[in-house]
């Protein structure tokens, strides 16, 4: 006997032909493979990494809740996170939508950790969905983790019959668990394997509320269970947050021919690939920090007189600055700095900032002076070293 979703929902087909996938999409999957084994071995320091750890998991939790609605900013989002901001009551709801994807988050970074990977099943599901709803004001039909007994309607899109829910969520599962995943591009499909299931829960929408949220947490379980470092599984919810209207376009479109599902892949591994650039720029930047920083001490490892002290400080302060300081403001640049340089004259200053040039940890540039980070950059490109140079000539 033919199903109900058979007729209203003929898009439902749990099909892909990849042979649709043309080679820029597989270019972006390639790329993102190789970013995200760039990421997942990066050495860092354990502080490091947990800033960059507790800074995505902040994003990841606000951008999903905000597409929904959520009006935080990420400022206060990373308070509730560490537990430094209370809400009023009107606004409680709030809070507790960042803190429930945060637990559901480390829900799952605790079941990869002790399982190794997670099977997709509709228990699962269910489980994700009644974490993301848990403690939160729902309609009169909604019961958390349940499948849902009644019709919706989202915007202009008529979710699937609610009789055939659960059957869509097994066959959804199904599927899911035998998708092909090739040793040689593993991370290429499982970026194709959570997409492919955000597409389709948010088409069956099996739940009263928390959908979208649900879809985005199941990417992010299909994505670290791959072996995806956390910090990169938050990068789509990310994008779609930030590219919010093409976000829908896309979702709506995908309904039209398998085409736009294709499309919307390449929608969301193009948004991926963007952040993961990002992650890494950002990485570099702690990581080239914390090297310059231990440089800084190394150069100074013997040197323990007062006048050495001194100038340590003051370049481990430009290093912070990261700006050009004028030399006539560095006695007041920090109170470390002020106490430093209290009752010594302006030559004392100019012979700490010669003496610094001279070591090659400071130049001059015009309007003052700055730390010499970019001593320590090895295997730069001749081309990169050459525009450095004429952009210091222009400064």
């Amino acid at each position: 006997m033919p199903r109900t979703y058979e007729q209203t929902h003929p898009w439902l087909t749990f099909e892909l032909d990849l042979r649709k996938f043309g080679y820029e999409l597989w270019m972006t999957l390639g790329e993102i493979g190789s970013k995200c084994d760039h990421i997942a071995g990066v050495p860092l320091a354990p502080d490091v990494a947990e800033k960059i750890h507790q800074l995505y998991l902040t994003k990841g939790a606000l951008a999903t809740t905000a597409i929904e609605g959520n009006t935080l900013s990420e400022e206060e989002a990373g308070q509730i996170i560490s537990g430094k901001l209370k809400l009023p009551p009107s606004q409680e709801y709030l809070a507790q939508e960042i803190k429930n994807i945060c637990h559901a988050t480390n829900e799952i970074t605790k079941m990869i950790y002790e399982n190794g990977k997670i099977l997709i099943t509709v228990e699962l599901l269910k489980y994700l969905n009644s974490m993301v709803l848990e403690k939160l004001e729902v309609d009169e039909d909604v019961v958390p983790g349940k499948i849902r007994e009644h019709s919706v309607v989202v915007g202009r899109y008529r979710c699937a019959p609610p009789q055939d829910c659960d059957y869509l969520l097994e066959k959804m599962c199904e599927t899911l668990n035998n998708f092909p995943c090739p040793d040689n591009a593993k991370a290429a499909f499982n970026v194709i394997k959570a997409v492919y299931a955000h597409l389709y829960f948010v088409w069956i929408h099996p739940f009263g509320d928390g959908n979208g949220r649900t879809a985005r947490l199941i990417e992010l379980c299909i994505l670290m269970s791959a072996g995806f470092a956390q910090p990169t599984t938050h990068l789509l919810s990310n994008y779609y947050n930030r590219t919010r209207n093409k976000y829908y376009e896309a979702l709506d479109r995908a309904v039209e021919s398998e085409d736009q599902v294709v499309a919307f892949i390449k929608y969301s591994a193009t948004g991926l690939a963007e952040g993961l650039r990002e992650q890494i720029a950002y990485i570099r930047e702690q990581q080239w920090r914390v090297a310059w920083i231990n440089y800084i001490h190394k150069e100074f490892e013997e040197k323990n007189s007062p006048t050495d002290v001194r100038r340590r400080k003051l370049v481990l302060c430009l290093s912070e600055m990261g700006t050009v300081v004028p030399v006539n403001k560095i006695s007041i640049l920090t109170p470390e700095l002020s106490i430093e340089y209290h009752l010594k004259t302006p030559k004392t200053v100019i012979r700490d900032v010669n003496a610094l040039i001279e070591m090659g940890l400071i130049e001059r540039r015009r309007g003052g002076i700055v730390a010499n980070r970019e001593k320590i950059l090895a295997f730069l490109p001749w081309r990169n070293r050459d525009e450095t140079s004429e952009s210091k000539a222009a400064d």
